[in-house]
């Protein structure tokens, strides 16, 4: 059975007590902030973070984001050794502490990107949504245009160093697909845009520590089949992380969804990962903000958050008892 788990800031919050009222058992969160014990990735910061989550009932399964400070490394560009020699830091201390995944991504310039967060979902709730026509004239950002290649070979020097620390220290990467998957993006090329070019990568440096966050949701926009997609990343040893969400449309233009009214078969893919027996970490992802909500952090507002924890527990209890499990 899988980790049900919750995106959470490192200190705490009402949202730790809704998860762990919720049924919430692992959580995710982030490097923590520099402070007076050190730089959020060295080994105290991580250390406490971790103590703060079990002395609340929750087990720190992923730290997200993984790398927030790579943009020379991803780029080529100098000081690109400075920041894999800190990433490099971070998973061992991640090890040391007993942080067992960290899910990472290459989207250069810039992370996941969304042209709307106010688009009107059922109901009149607010969704993140992206339409490529309205970027094709966007200015490129200050790295200019950068190409496929470039890219690429920024990620294979990055995984040749990082992979072998990350077995070392018993840590899996989960990298993360392209969020939207269409290139280019202000200029940016975005390589990580299709099952493929995620095979490709963690096939960069093979490794069983090495293999993917399956964002549903950016497989979905993709135009993938997800529960098949599933099973071919499950097969390579490689599904480490789950992203449970859903979207409607294509990689163009595409608005996020309720959990149980998207393009997915979600009852198909709980029913893979049941089948599977995938007993790592899964979360819901960019839920609804709902009436009464101020949208103040789109995607992660409380209510959507709340709702998207129920369906994934009825879905899974649904899919356990169908096997006779």
């Amino acid at each position: 059975m899988f980790q049900l788990a919750e995106y959470l800031p490192p200190y705490p919050n009402t949202t730790w007590t809704l998860a762990r009222q919720s049924g919430v058992t692992h959580a995710v969160s982030q490097v923590p902030p520099d402070g007076p014990d050190g730089a959020g990735w060295d080994f105290l910061p991580l250390l406490r973070m971790k103590t703060r989550f079990a002395d609340a009932g929750l087990s720190l399964a992923v730290i997200e984001t993984g790398f927030p400070w790579l943009h020379a490394a991803k780029l080529g560009l100098p000081g690109a050794d400075e920041e894999t020699d800190r990433a490099c830091t971070l998973i061992r201390n991640l090890g040391a502490v007993g942080v067992p995944i960290v899910c990472w991504n290459w989207m250069a310039g810039f992370n996941w990107t969304r042209t709307s967060t106010t688009t009107p979902g059922r109901g009149g709730a607010r969704v993140t949504s992206y339409d490529h026509g309205l970027m094709r004239d966007a200015p490129p950002t200050d790295a200019g245009e950068v190409a496929d290649d470039r890219l690429w070979e920024s990620l294979a020097r990055f995984m040749e160093r990082i992979v072998p620390v990350a077995a070392e220290a018993d840590v899996k990467l989960a990298l993360h697909p392209d969020d939207p998957p269409i290139s280019p993006i202000r200029g940016m090329a975005r390589i990580l845009r299709t099952p493929e070019a995620m095979r490709r990568a963690i096939d960069l440096v093979p490794s069983p520590h090495n293999g993917i966050t399956m964002c549903q949701g950016t497989f979905a926009t993709m135009g993938a089949d997800v529960p098949a997609e599933i099973r071919r990343f499950d097969e390579r040893g490689a599904l480490h992380f789950v992203h449970f969400r859903d979207v409607r449309g294509t990689p163009e233009r595409f608005a996020e969804t309720f959990h149980d009214e998207g393009q997915t078969d979600m009852w198909a893919a709980m029913r893979t990962y049941q089948e599977l027996g995938f007993a790592g970490p899964l979360r819901p992802d960019h839920v609804p903000t709902m009436e009464g909500e101020e949208n103040l952090a789109p995607g992660y507002d409380v209510l959507g958050r709340l709702f998207a924890i129920g369906y994934i527990k009825g879905l899974a209890e649904g899919a356990a008892k169908s096997a006779g499990a």
